[in-house]
Order: structure tokens, then C-alpha cells, then sequence
């Protein structure tokens, strides 16, 4: 997971020099103000439009991915 860059596709592109997997990747916004509610994050990003893995807009189709984003944003964002 990587936070505070200018562009997703920055953060993805760091993430790829360090071995991750281009399918894995999915841009995220978070918004501190709203830590605790459904609005903390947001699923959109340039990097999300995947044709390849159905994934036809900027957000997150597969609810079973979002959820997996979820967790993985609640293990590594604390309060």
C-alpha cells in the first residue's frame, strides 16, 4: 500500500518496481475528515479501468475486491 503521491498511477508505478502484480493494484482516495464513516474511501482511479479483468470504469466493480481493499486499507490505517 502506498499513500500521498500526486498520481495513482505514481503510487502504481512503485508498487510494480517492487514486484507487485499489475492485476492487484486498484487506486483508492482517502479522506482523513471522514475516517470512521463509508465515506473515508473513495474507489477511483484512472488506474481501475481494466477491460481485461471486467473492470469497465474508474471504480471497483467486484464487491468481493473492494472488500478486499477494505481490509487491507483497516490493517494498515489506524486512527
Amino acid at each position: 500500500m502506498v499513500v500521498d503521491a500526486e498520481m495513482h498511477a505514481d503510487e502504481e508505478q512503485l508498487l510494480l518496481q517492487q514486484g507487485s502484480n499489475q492485476s492487484s493494484l486498484w487506486g483508492i482516495n482517502l479522506y482523513p475528515d471522514k475516517f470512521g464513516t463509508s465515506e473515508f474511501v473513495e474507489f477511483d482511479s484512472m488506474i481501475n479501468l481494466r477491460p481485461g479483468q471486467n473492470n469497465l470504469t474508474r471504480g471497483v466493480a467486484d464487491e468481493k475486491i473492494r472488500n478486499q481493499i477494505l481490509a487491507v486499507v483497516d490493517q494498515w490505517i489506524k486512527p
